[in-house]
């Protein structure tokens, strides 16, 4: 069955977005900030916002842990805006070609509600898709197969005729279980040879 419909991650994928952008500055010391990222404000602990838990519980328990960083702390929340970087190259034009193949465009992505309320309309590529996912709103995140079950149910979408791009290799895998075809994204260059042998 021909491939329709192309899911896009957001983070990584369209958006660049990075703590580092944030912290190399608070800290002006790449080492202190890879350790407070790791340590601090660990991926997994951010993920667990992008599921819908309030930032203040969040913070709260990490002040709780670490409070001679709180101000650090509060600040992943207070200066978030600070991670985000501009749209990923090549990716708005890319999509905007296969929109106007006829494919069908859609987002599936792990983001907090509030933040992502924050970059909705700064980005272009996020305007021309059908429609998205948000793992705020569903209080669930990749690579739970439930929020791609979500994905199809709300949109009237088939597995077999569906390919999701994402840079994370768990929730790659995650889509395939699923039956649908999944690219891992290391930049639109590569992501253009990958696809294009699909369609």
């Amino acid at each position: 069955m021909a491939l329709e419909n192309i899911i896009f991650d957001f983070g990584g994928v369209l958006i660049d977005w990075n703590p580092y952008y944030l912290y190399d500055k608070v800290f002006a010391d790449h080492a202190q900030a890879e350790w407070f990222i790791s340590q601090v404000c660990p991926m997994d602990w951010n993920v667990r916002c992008d599921a819908g838990r309030p930032w203040p519980e969040a913070l709260a328990e990490r002040i709780a842990l670490y409070p001679e960083y709180e101000q650090e702390i509060r600040w992943y929340r207070s200066r978030w805006i600070e991670m985000v970087g501009a749209e990923i190259p090549g990716m708005y034009d890319y999509i905007k070609e296969l929109k106007g193949r006829g494919l069908h465009l859609y987002g599936l992505t792990n983001w907090a509600l509030d933040t992502f309320a924050e970059i909705q309309e700064g980005f272009q590529a996020l305007k021309l898709l059908e429609g998205y996912v948000i793992s705020g709103a569903e209080g669930i995140v990749k690579p739970d197969p439930r929020i791609y079950r979500t994905l199809l149910q709300r949109y009237g979408l088939k597995a077999s005729e569906c390919v999701f791009i994402d840079d994370n290799p768990a929730n790659v895998a995650a889509a395939r279980e699923l039956g649908w075809q999944g690219i891992r994204f290391t930049g639109c260059a590569q992501l253009r040879q990958d696809l294009e042998a699909l369609l």
